[in-house]
């Protein structure tokens, strides 16, 4: 199953965790915290907030796509007024990032994938980083890659959080649908 990325959400996203947290945060954590919101949404809504690709890696699941942001922002070379992750998240000063423009509450994110942002964070976002990374190595669709990558299909999730084959069916299909549709449109 795929989903579209959309970097507006995820910025967005990022952004309000940022913002909950009043304070520069770890990266790792705030991957961490993104991957939990991503999963959280997609158990919820049958659709995760930003699209993104989930990964394991050897510390635990993380959105690949944003995984990449963060790194490009550690390049000296980043144009980051291009992205609009670096609209609302700055480039990482050692390991920490933050937040560098308050996120619009009529954007990119709908009121449910806000209020969802809250919860993870308050249910999260006290968590060190590695506690964040024993919590994720727990997570079933978890597969230790041996120090590489491996995809997280997004079923496996579905199926641990117990949803019926006919509705992860309808999810699948409906995900494969939208991606459809947007290669069409992309095309005109």
């Amino acid at each position: 199953m795929r989903f579209v990325f959309d970097e507006d959400k995820a910025a967005e996203a990022a952004a309000h965790l940022l913002t909950r947290a009043g304070q520069p945060m770890t990266y790792f954590k705030l991957i961490k915290l993104l991957y939990l919101a991503d999963r959280e949404a997609l158990i919820r809504s049958g659709y995760p907030i930003t699209g993104d690709r989930m990964v394991s890696m050897p510390h635990g699941p993380v959105l690949s796509l944003v995984l990449d942001k963060v790194n490009l922002g550690k390049s000296p070379s980043i144009a980051s007024g291009l992205s609009p992750w670096f609209e609302y998240v700055s480039e990482p000063d050692g390991y920490n990032v933050s937040l560098k423009k308050a996120p619009p509450r009529d954007g990119a994110l709908s009121d449910f994938e806000i209020e969802l942002l809250g919860e993870i964070f308050d249910r999260y976002g006290h968590l060190d980083n590695w506690a964040l990374r024993d919590l994720t190595h727990e997570l079933p669709e978890y597969i230790d890659p041996q120090g590489s990558m491996v995809p997280i299909e997004p079923e496996v999730i579905l199926h641990s959080a117990g949803k019926p084959d006919s509705e992860i069916q309808a999810i699948v299909d409906d995900a494969e649908a939208f991606v459809s549709l947007r290669r069409s449109l992309s095309r005109k």
